[in-house]
This record gives structure tokens, sequence and C-alpha cells, in this order.
């Protein structure tokens, strides 16, 4: 899912994690490897969002989806894995 600025900001107030600027480097060979998505880091590792249910009050929501694992305690590598769903929703507003 690739989410707007707004979306980004509203991720990144609701879970502990960094947004990959879409003008880095890596963003072609990540879109290569795992779809056109916004990219997130964070201590587990690479993270994208997923859409998911819509919340009681009629916003959409987002499923924190973890694509790659830190290889090393420095966190200087990843490891890419099958797609594991966490618990973590973030509520997404319309810009």
């Amino acid at each position: 899912m690739k989410l707007n600025s707004s979306q980004v900001d509203q991720t990144v107030n609701q879970f502990p994690a960094q947004a990959i600027p879409d003008n880095h480097p890596l963003i072609p060979q990540l879109n290569q490897l795992f779809g056109d998505h916004t990219f997130f880091l964070d201590n587990a590792g690479l993270l994208i969002v997923e859409p998911a249910e819509v919340v009681a009050d009629g916003r959409q929501s987002g499923k924190v989806v973890k694509l790659a694992s830190w290889n090393d305690p420095s966190r200087t590598s990843l490891a890419a894995h099958e797609p594991e769903e966490t618990d973590v929703v973030i509520v997404l507003v319309a810009a």
C-alpha cells in the first residue's frame, strides 16, 4: 500500500517506525522485490502497511506487515522472509 504524506505521518505517530523516503536510492530495489509500497524501518526490520478493515467510525485501517528482519545486532543487514502480519493496526484518515 502506497501511503500519502499525511498517512505516513499518521503511521509514525501510532507506531515507532521510521519511513524510508520515496527518493531514497533503495526504493527502486525494494519496489522490485516487494511491490509499490511505503516502506518503514523499526527495531524488528523492514515493514509495510497493508489495507485492513474499516474501523467502527468508518475510517480505513492498515495492518503492519514485516517483510525482512535484521541479521545482526547493529542493524546493518536485513534478511527478507515471507511476509509476517503483526498485531499492529494503524488508523488512517484520508487527507
